[in-house]
């Protein structure tokens, strides 16, 4: 017994040396945002536009989007960023569902980045109910999280020089999605670039230094043109 308890000690241990932290700006603005135990709340006061559900990828700390969530929240969508145990979503795909309860009349859009966007896919067909739309930044969905025969919007984000996403998965993933699904390409980005951390081993070198500002304002042009309040 004490052995098993050393070994998932030290496994939990290993795990959170390996998560990716936000930068120092991103700590900045974690700073303006609600903090709880189980999210990270960026707040708006129009109460007509759906809130933003956000899965981080493995490892990452929630924080690490922080940059373009505030945009997003700025430009009147409430954005929570959900915190997940060991920073890992696939330990709890339904966290979101703590959000839904609070805010049972509110229409939402959900989203995720790498295995986050895999787990915010699952949460999305397990609760059709005032879903608005879904996104994927580097990232897309498996058989259980299957969109293909969804109604709201969906929208699928990657980067030019992401070296981190499974790009034949990627490819197969498109099975699972709507046929009119929308697809953009950040050029000269990277996997790490759809948030603000350190660099991720086995990915490529971004030639840009606002992908967070395109991501967010990609994000608000398709809310704002495909989503319906």
């Amino acid at each position: 017994m004490i052995a098993v308890v050393l070994v998932i000690s030290g496994g939990i241990i290993y795990l959170k040396t390996q998560t990716h932290a936000p930068t120092d700006n991103a700590q900045q603005v974690i700073k303006k945002a609600e903090s709880t135990s189980d999210w990270l709340y960026f707040p708006s006061n129009d109460k007509n536009k759906p809130m933003i559900i956000f899965y981080p990828g493995a490892l990452v700390d929630s924080g690490s989007y922080s940059l373009w969530a505030e945009k997003i929240s700025e430009a009147g969508y409430p954005v929570y960023i959900v915190k997940m145990p060991l920073d890992l979503a696939l330990l709890a795909p339904n966290r979101g569902s703590q959000i839904l309860a609070d805010h049972p009349d509110r229409s939402y859009v959900i989203g995720g980045h790498s295995l986050g966007g895999v787990m915010a896919s699952r949460f999305a067909e397990d609760h059709p109910k005032k879903l608005a739309g879904v996104f994927f930044l580097a990232s897309y969905p498996d058989e259980k999280g299957s969109l293909k025969d969804t109604k709201v919007p969906v929208l699928s984000m990657t980067a030019g020089n992401d070296q981190v996403l499974n790009h034949e998965a990627y490819q197969k993933a498109k099975q699972y999605l709507p046929t009119d699904t929308e697809y953009q390409e950040i050029r000269g980005g990277n996997h790490a670039g759809f948030g603000s951390y350190n660099a991720q081993k086995g990915d490529g070198k971004s030639t840009i230094n606002n992908q967070n500002e395109q991501v967010a304002e990609r994000l608000v042009k398709w809310l704002k043109r495909e989503i319906k309040r």
